[in-house]
């Protein structure tokens, strides 16, 4: 697949969390604008490996906008200047022949860099393992139509559902706060009926375990939401705070 796009990428290159990084230039020919952009970075690799360079650490996995590994911060933004895409779902076509294009990782105290532009990520599963979960009976499973849903719920659960722990909210954020994240992880399992066992202390343990891990308050800018590539509302974090609070009292009250 080639093309007739020539760009210059400044790309951030650090070896490990213990050591120091720095932006590295590149020049790149012959780009095709129908390259997703990790398709780009494809190409930018084996140039570097056929230059005896080492090639250049990013995280993907199924380039289909679902994983959310593809995490990079892209001329200011993260995932690029689309909104409500993946840098997997986001196509050379989106800048212009001769462009300068400047990719770094997330930035975040909680999100430390592994290598490049790989970040751990692990604090959102440690997060999720604090309270994120049902209780059901092992055996055989229930008839879906005993459990009625009212659809304004099911909705609202599955566009929390939709969440793909990328961590575009955490990078958008001033703060580095993962409230929008959380938020989606609470506001689906709230919702329905399968989640009410842990629901008195679902949204107590993961805030506590996000606190802990270092993520920075909300502050109500909205950037997480404005950033997020499957546009979780904020209203999630409003429905976080009241299930907190609910927590809260039910646990003062033991």
């Amino acid at each position: 697949m080639e093309g007739n796009m020539n760009l210059t990428l400044k790309v951030w290159r650090q070896k490990n969390k213990k050591t120091a990084g720095k932006i590295e230039t590149y020049q790149l020919t012959g780009i095709s604008p129908d390259m997703s952009f990790l398709e780009m970075f494809d190409v930018l690799n084996e140039q570097l490996i056929n230059e005896g360079q080492q090639p250049i650490a990013f995280d993907h996995d199924c380039r289909e906008g679902i994983c959310g590994m593809c995490s990079m911060y892209i001329n200011g933004r993260p995932h690029g200047p689309k909104d409500a895409v993946t840098t997997c779902q986001l196509h050379m076509r989106s800048f212009s022949d001769g462009d300068t294009i400047v990719v770094e990782p997330w930035r975040a105290k909680a999100f430390p860099i592994i290598k490049d532009l790989v970040v751990d990520r692990s604090a959102f599963d440690r997060i999720q393992a604090a309270g994120g979960y049902i209780s059901v009976n092992t055996g055989n499973a229930q008839d879906a139509n005993s459990l009625p849903i009212a659809k304004d719920a099911a909705d609202e659960a599955f566009s929390a559902a939709a969440c793909i722990g990328c961590g575009a909210c955490v990078a958008a954020c001033k703060n580095a706060s993962a409230m929008l994240f959380v938020s989606a992880k609470v506001s689906q399992l709230s919702l329905l009926p399968q989640g009410q066992p842990e629901r008195t202390m679902r949204a107590e343990r993961m805030v506590a375990q996000m606190d802990e891990e270092g993520f920075g308050a909300c502050t109500n800018t909205g950037a997480c939401s404005a950033e997020c590539p499957k546009e979780i509302s904020l209203e999630h974090i409003a429905r976080l705070n009241r299930e907190y609070l609910g927590a809260k009292v039910s646990s003062d009250k033991v």
